[in-house]
């Protein structure tokens, strides 16, 4: 029953995040980068990163899905930041969104940084 609670929750939150996130897609990202390293690896330790609640404490939630068009993308709860990670024939590319640019999002930013 939990398991199946949890799932629910899960659906109904990527549901409400998938409007803000093309709502902010429509829009240039907050910052784009790019990193030599492979798209998965760099995602995995994003979605590590953002997960540190010395840093964010209890909204530390950081959740990883296949991107659209490919690649990979992390986001925090209600997609208030999310990163679209995709391998380039360059490199890979990361695209930094966040609905307000606050404090958080600027650390959410600078730990997403240390993943490059």
């Amino acid at each position: 029953m939990r398991v199946l609670m949890a799932m629910m929750v899960a659906v109904l939150l990527a549901g409400c995040a998938g409007s803000t996130m093309d709502d902010a897609r429509a829009r240039t990202p907050n910052k784009t980068l790019s990193s030599a390293k492979a798209d998965q690896l760099v995602a995995q330790c994003v979605q590590f990163a953002w997960q540190d609640e010395a840093v964010f404490g209890v909204d530390a939630a950081a959740y990883l899905q296949p991107g659209k068009g490919g690649g990979y993308t992390v986001y925090t709860r209600a997609a208030e930041s999310f990163a679209d990670i995709k391998i380039e024939p360059s490199g890979t590319t990361i695209h930094y969104y966040a609905v307000e640019d606050n404090a958080v999002s600027k650390r959410r930013l600078a730990a997403l940084a240390t993943c490059l």
